[in-house]
């Protein structure tokens, strides 16, 4: 938790110097009080004793009161503001670390986990910040003031009646919180869980009615809540012990004086009597101080551990190193759009055995270069190695001469058209989609996002779209089909004019007169660009300048359709499922 202090910018240590001293003048205030108080009742008590001089002394009491009330309230405001601040950093730095996680990471982490490090996490660290400056330093300060107030104005009995009460409520709170800090870990765990499953069933709602799983998805559900319930409930009921002691205390406390005090004036002589009198309303009224304080630590008490839990979550995420660390070099030859794999083997973390292994070839600019081969056999992986996604375990590759390890990222992906295997749309309209990032040029403008849309067939339902390219695009593009969506993303790629084009079986939901067409199209107008396809139909690949067939990792031919037919048996067999003998005699 105090590592989050780093997180504190200049301004806001100032503000919290300031609500430190605003503290201190607050105690200060408040602890005057009980002495007013005194002063009164030795007034009202006091032969010749003028109503002025009570209304003086009130007077001067409850202007301490408004005093205190106005440091209290400006106390209050920073606070909220450093709280927000932190807050708000917290998040951004969550989410730019986040953008920085290569897939590894991300597994390791988890989605659902992820976000709720950033959200949930983050409220309880900001919580704590909100409150802490409130209590958890106003307390401390209270007690020790008070504790030093009532030296002078007690006995041993009154003594020894608050420091019984003291150790009383620190034993309660901490059997508590030894009770309570492992079920706040696993409170956080358990919320991880149930926005996993949630996520599942919203992204998923289509394939759960589809399936009549809706009992089924709802009882995971319910056993998630249930048990995230039952841990909360534990929690809840041992923090509800903390108001019934406290409050216990302080009746127990005040009984206890005024009990000890009775019996000292009862034997005390007359003029004693009266200073018993005013020290007994003082000394109550510090004891009452000094409860409160631990009060106030038992309130903060109960949202720490839960805060603690948090920021060691949220420190986790922003302590991690990435395993992908970012280069610094551009190109620095003449090359343009070559690729060269040398000798790549790639193993997925935790892995026993590579997923590629020993693959080696080189596409010049201009060539298409086709990968094909069974599910799983690696292709997506393959083609993920380009833009870093992953780093190979042995070997390199290698765009335009420079390894890609030694690249600005920003730099490299700068040179690449990139269309995912599963086509991904972002809420808002189809313009921001087509110039999404940022590509080392000018955005497209509109008249460029239109041929785009035009070179990747797009254009005869984006044309259909009353407001155009403006048109709007719901999350994950839930207002498009699946070959739609495909079509967006392919015209997205050829808006950016990347040196190499990645396709990573970016054309399965197109029929084959659209997705003939569309090869057709980009074939002519990106002459010059190397491009990569990764495809499970032979139809869509068998004109490239290369085919690469996979199976289980390794690069089992390499050729043109027509060599890899009479040299290649995977390639043979992939080819005889899918064309007819006529198409096979060709």
């Amino acid at each position: 938790m105090v590592k989050l202090f780093r997180y504190l910018k200049k301004r806001e240590w100032i503000m919290a110097a300031v609500s430190l001293v605003f503290i201190i003048s607050q105690v200060w205030l408040d602890l005057r009080l009980p002495e007013y108080m005194s002063e009164i009742t030795v007034l009202v008590q006091t032969d010749g004793s003028t109503m002025s001089e009570i209304l003086t002394a009130g007077g001067k009491m409850l202007g301490c009161a408004l005093g205190s009330m106005a440091m209290a309230i400006i106390t209050c405001y920073f606070a909220s503001v450093i709280a927000a601040s932190v807050s708000k950093r917290l998040q951004s730095e969550l989410y730019h670390k986040v953008l920085s996680f290569s897939s590894e990471e991300m597994n390791h982490f988890s989605t659902a986990s992820l976000i709720t490090r950033s959200t949930n996490d983050v409220t309880q660290v900001q919580m704590i910040f909100a409150m802490g400056m409130q209590l958890m330093i106003k307390a401390p300060i209270m007690a020790v003031m008070a504790i030093i107030k009532i030296q002078n104005k007690g006995n041993w009995q009154w003594t020894t009646l608050t420091a019984g009460a003291v150790i009383l409520l620190l034993t309660v709170i901490t059997l508590l919180m030894s009770y309570a800090l492992p079920k706040f870990r696993k409170m956080q765990s358990l919320t991880d869980n149930l926005n996993r499953i949630t996520r599942e069933n919203l992204t998923g709602l289509r394939v759960v009615r589809a399936y009549n799983a809706e009992n089924y998805q709802e009882s995971k559900f319910t056993a998630a809540n249930d048990e995230m319930t039952t841990n909360s409930l534990r929690v809840n009921r041992a923090m509800s012990i903390i108001n019934p002691v406290m409050s216990l205390v302080m009746n127990g406390i005040s009984l206890g004086i005024y009990w000890i005090g009775a019996y000292l004036i009862e034997s005390a002589g007359m003029q004693e009597k009266l200073d018993i009198f005013s020290n007994m309303v003082v000394f109550s009224s510090y004891s009452m101080q000094v409860i409160m304080s631990f009060m106030m630590l038992a309130m903060i008490f109960v949202m720490l551990p839960r805060a603690q839990v948090s920021a060691k979550r949220i420190l986790e995420v922003l302590q991690t190193a990435p395993t992908l660390k970012n280069g610094s070099r551009d190109s620095e030859n003449n090359l343009e759009g070559e690729i060269e794999f040398d000798h790549v083997s790639f193993r997925y973390p935790g892995a026993d055995a590579d997923m590629l292994e020993d693959i080696t070839f080189t596409a010049h600019k201009g060539e298409t270069i086709a990968f094909i081969g069974a599910t799983g056999s690696g292709k997506t992986t393959l083609v993920n190695l380009i833009p870093r996604l992953y780093d190979v375990s042995k070997g390199s590759v290698k765009v335009d001469g420079v390894d890609v390890r030694e690249y600005d990222m920003k730099k490299l992906r700068n040179k690449l058209g990139y269309v995912s295997q599963k086509a991904v749309l972002f809420a808002g309209d189809i313009r921001e989609n087509i110039r999404l990032g940022d590509n080392g040029k000018q955005q497209a403008s509109d008249d460029e996002i239109r041929t785009a849309l035009d070179i990747a067939q797009s254009s005869d339902f984006v044309g259909n779209i009353p407001e155009g390219i403006g048109g709007e695009v719901s999350q994950n593009g839930a207002n498009f089909s699946g070959g739609q969506k495909q079509r967006l993303s392919i015209a997205r790629a050829i808006a950016r004019k990347p040196e190499i084009y990645i396709f990573d079986d970016s054309f399965s939901a197109l029929d084959y007169k659209t997705d003939r067409i569309l090869r057709s199209r980009l074939k002519q107008e990106s002459a010059g660009v190397t491009t990569l396809i990764v495809a499970q139909r032979i139809g869509t690949i068998m004109d490239a300048d290369k085919i690469i067939v996979l199976d289980d990792g390794r690069a089992v031919g390499i050729g043109t359709h027509k060599q890899l037919l009479e040299t290649c048996p995977v390639y043979q067999q992939i080819a005889a499922s899918q064309l007819s003998k006529e198409e096979l005699s060709r």
